[in-house]
């Protein structure tokens, strides 16, 4: 039976649900030492790379591609996240139970070819991760885990965007309020790129994409790629999406049981980070690779985690895109940063290498940036085996010396400018009760009215002492500048007390450092780093930035869009607020 409980949060009031589907207490704490031992017991570059089964979101018309139909289901299942681990209980996305798999199908899909998908819940009913009522989720009062997929980096209607509160259960048995459609229907009008998809229930966005409820999706432009004249095939061209799991012993998915607060929130914690650094499902993989050029589209599909990588033996990346753009020209970099939900596209070529071994580390601190090093387990990502003589056939594509122009990033045509203030709220002793956008819960009513077709600026100022990857849904965007703030101290006492930038004058705070925003970074994103301590002024477009023409569709209807941070421990307490065109 389903009871009330009013909970007191500083600043903030939360009508809370609770109901007898919600996860069992674990009987006995599982430490952080046996966590290690788990993990460090998987030996590494054991397994070989998955490859994901691949579903075409087109058909094959007698002259030219026609729009798509496509009907994925979630499951619980097992899947095998390394040999020496037993079989994992997940949830995973597939056409049937037994093809399901973690992270799901690639979905391919052709620019100006509508791909329709019907997402159906066939999940049991109840979760096998502990969730927690006392922050804003959807729950079902009739038991089920309530579930909703969001296209992230996808242009489309908003009934079609994943909305938190448009959840259903298994057979749609329960809905959320803004809930409207069984098959969504994604018209691919912008310009290709890496997108991927996941879970967004309200609340629940943590615990269902940890449990495994991740896909790639791939927008192609056939005349484009043929131009370039990139690696390309399924051997050549491949999505890997990397991210962090802990396991207890029986092989099971581990989550901390109790909060960091436990008498707010008896489970919630800031952030989830795994032992285990896992590629496309296996942890620690290997590839066999020629000595030629490869395409990698990489995918952070981490929780919380941030990932420096870079590749052992001096060997580089040649970054040729970043979320779902291409970059104006070919960047060649040691390293790469990728925050929660952020992609790059890179090319590997592996002929200029003598090194039958390369590994791809890792090397960011957790949190991001100033938490702990990495040690001999999360430094590691994956091996490459790097096969002495010549390819098998000879290695035809090119990186070419210039990409892709899309219209410039500008303040000029700007209509509005807002600003958007990251808060995090603690106890008197400092732990980390919730995370807030401009002091307002997403309950609240909404304040980014947005009009369909225009640009704004967004000031997004980070008063919390972590990165956070912001994520506008439906919108492309980009940093055009970062400054540290000075007497960051004295600015947020302010800015706790009257929520408001401009009257506590937050000009005469903008005399620190800028902060030099990466080659790698400079085209139109779908997720944006904001530092802490800063203001990053962010470029925003409600249109196709490619054409600079309005979207064809009517983004202004119900139940709109969202933006929040993709460390998703703040989003679902709740770092997220709601975002209306007009």
């Amino acid at each position: 039976m389903a009871s009330e409980l009013l909970l007191l949060a500083r600043l903030s009031f939360l009508i809370i649900f609770t109901c007898s589907s919600a996860a069992p207490v674990t009987p006995t704490p599982i430490t952080d030492t046996l966590l290690t031992q788990v993990a460090g017991s998987l030996q590494m570059f054991v397994d070989e790379l998955p490859q994901m089964p691949k579903l075409l979101g087109y058909s094959n018309g007698a002259a030219s591609p026609k729009p798509g139909s496509l009907t994925i289901g979630m499951y619980q299942t097992e899947w095998k996240f390394h040999r020496n681990l037993p079989p994992t209980t997940v949830f995973a996305f597939g056409t049937s139970e037994d093809a399901a798999t973690v992270p799901g199908p690639t979905i391919e899909a052709i620019k100006g070819i509508p791909t329709s998908v019907t997402w159906q819940n066939n999940l049991p009913q109840t979760h096998i991760l502990p969730w927690d009522p006392t922050i804003p989720t959807a729950t079902a009062k009739q038991g089920g885990v309530p579930t909703v997929v969001h296209l992230h980096g996808g242009v489309h209607e908003p009934q079609h965007d994943g909305n938190p509160n448009a959840w259903f259960t298994s057979h749609f048995r329960e809905t959320g309020s803004a809930w409207s459609k069984a098959t969504y229907t994604y018209p691919n009008v912008q310009h290709s790129g890496n997108l991927w998809y996941h879970d967004h229930a309200l609340g629940l966005t943590r615990v269902n994409i940890l449990a495994g409820l991740i896909g790639a999706y791939n927008i192609r432009d056939p005349t484009l790629e043929a131009s370039l004249n990139l690696p390309s095939g399924p051997e050549f061209d491949r999505n890997l999406m990397i991210f962090d799991r802990s396991f207890s012993r029986d092989g099971s998915l581990y989550i901390n049981y109790t909060g960091i607060v436990p008498s707010i929130h008896p489970q919630w914690q800031p952030e989830y980070f795994g032992h285990a650094i896992l590629v496309n499902g296996k942890a620690w993989p290997f590839m066999n690779v020629q000595k030629r050029k490869y395409r990698f589209r990489l995918t952070n599909a981490a929780n919380a985690r941030y990932f420096q990588l870079s590749l052992s033996n001096g060997l580089s990346f040649t970054q040729i895109g970043s979320d779902a753009s291409y970059l104006p020209a070919p960047v060649q970099t040691q390293s790469i940063l990728l925050s929660p939900s952020e992609s790059a596209d890179v090319v590997i070529d592996f002929s200029t290498s003598t090194a039958t071994e390369i590994v791809m580390n890792n090397n960011a601190a957790y949190p991001n940036p100033t938490g702990s090093p990495v040690d001999n387990l999360n430094s590691k990502v994956m091996k490459f085996v790097n096969a002495p003589g010549n390819p098998r056939a000879p290695d035809s594509s090119k990186i070419p010396a210039s990409l892709v122009n899309y219209k410039a990033s500008t303040t000029d045509a700007a209509a509005t400018t807002r600003y958007i203030v990251l808060y995090e709220y603690t106890t008197p002793s400092g732990s980390t009760t919730h995370l807030y956008i401009n002091g307002k819960r997403y309950e609240d009513p909404v304040t980014e009215t947005a009009k369909s077709g225009s640009t704004e600026i967004w000031e997004v100022i980070n008063l919390t002492a972590d990165n956070h990857p912001l994520h506008v849904h439906l919108a492309t965007f980009q940093a055009i500048k970062i400054q540290q703030l000075s007497n960051q101290a004295q600015f947020t006492s302010c800015m706790t007390q009257n929520n408001d930038a401009v009257a506590c004058n937050v000009a005469s705070y903008l005399t620190g450092p800028l902060i030099d925003i990466p080659a790698t970074e400079k085209t139109w994103k779908n997720t944006v780093k904001i530092p802490p301590g800063t203001q990053t002024t962010v470029v925003v477009k409600f249109n196709l930035v490619d054409t600079n023409s309005p979207f064809p569709f009517d983004a202004t209807t119900q139940p709109g869009y969202v933006y929040h941070c993709h460390i998703l421990d703040h989003e679902d307490n709740a770092m997220i607020r709601p975002l209306q065109l007009v």
